[in-house]
């Protein structure tokens, strides 16, 4: 692993493919960290078109800080200056669930950084009725800061309004991938999502929450022609 300083806190981070193929960007979600992406980062940085990937772990998370602030936007300042840090002008994206929620909130603010987006599961950023309850730390040590839990159930119930009114300023190719019926997160959400957004098309991979995890080789079956510029339809993946 490596780390650089960006938005005032240390970030750790894991790589792999050749240092000049075209860079992607792997966000996680809460409570994993980078090592997350490591099968598909593996194939993608050896598949016939290769890529550079690069996978931080969130603040809170794994081996970055724990600074105990854990909005929504600071994480989107710490990605936007890791890759400012890292001299990356522009880049492919690939983000699930609470990662992909930053992702939104860094294609808002800066969309020439981003050149195609892929969501994994992502529920729009829209209040929760009835709100999530408080949840219980479990017992013993844990790879992620419990402040950062709570921090952003309090974001998921009542996220900030704009983030939802500025989900039309994400104007490039967006691939939004549905966990299905078996996901917690509603899929009606997921929906709205591909719908708000000006160029995004929707897949379904029953697989739950944890697609790219659960049924990598569906998951990478729509992600690596969406990356290259081929047509991907709404398909379910069998």
């Amino acid at each position: 692993m490596e780390t650089l300083k960006a938005n005032g806190i240390t970030l750790a981070y894991r790589t792999w493919g050749p240092a000049d193929a075209p860079p992607v960007l792997l966000l996680h979600s809460r409570g994993a960290d980078g090592a997350d992406w490591t099968p598909i980062a593996e194939r993608l940085a050896a598949g016939p078109h290769p890529r550079r990937l690069y996978a931080p772990d969130l603040r809170g998370h794994g081996r970055s800080d724990w600074p105990g602030a854990y909005g929504l936007e600071e994480m989107r300042d710490d990605i936007r200056e890791f890759l400012t840090a890292l001299g990356i002008a522009r880049t492919d994206l690939i983000a699930h669930s609470l990662g992909g929620l930053v992702a939104c909130l860094l294609a808002q603010q800066s969309p020439g950084l981003v050149r195609r987006l892929v969501l994994e599961d992502v529920p729009a950023p829209l209040p929760l009725d009835p709100p999530r309850p408080p949840a219980e730390r479990p017992d013993g040590d844990l790879p992620f800061d419990w402040a950062m839990i709570r921090a952003t159930d309090g974001q998921r119930n009542a996220p900030d309004p704009v983030w939802w009114d500025h989900m039309g300023r994400i104007t490039m190719p967006t691939l939004v991938v549905g966990g299905g019926p078996n996901s917690p997160i509603p899929q009606e959400q997921v929906a709205a999502v591909a719908e708000r957004l000006p160029d995004a098309r929707l897949v379904t991979v029953d697989a739950g929450h944890l697609v790219h995890e659960t049924r990598p080789e569906a998951f990478l079956a729509v992600v690596e022609p969406f990356l290259v510029g081929r047509d991907v339809t709404s398909r379910t993946p069998s």
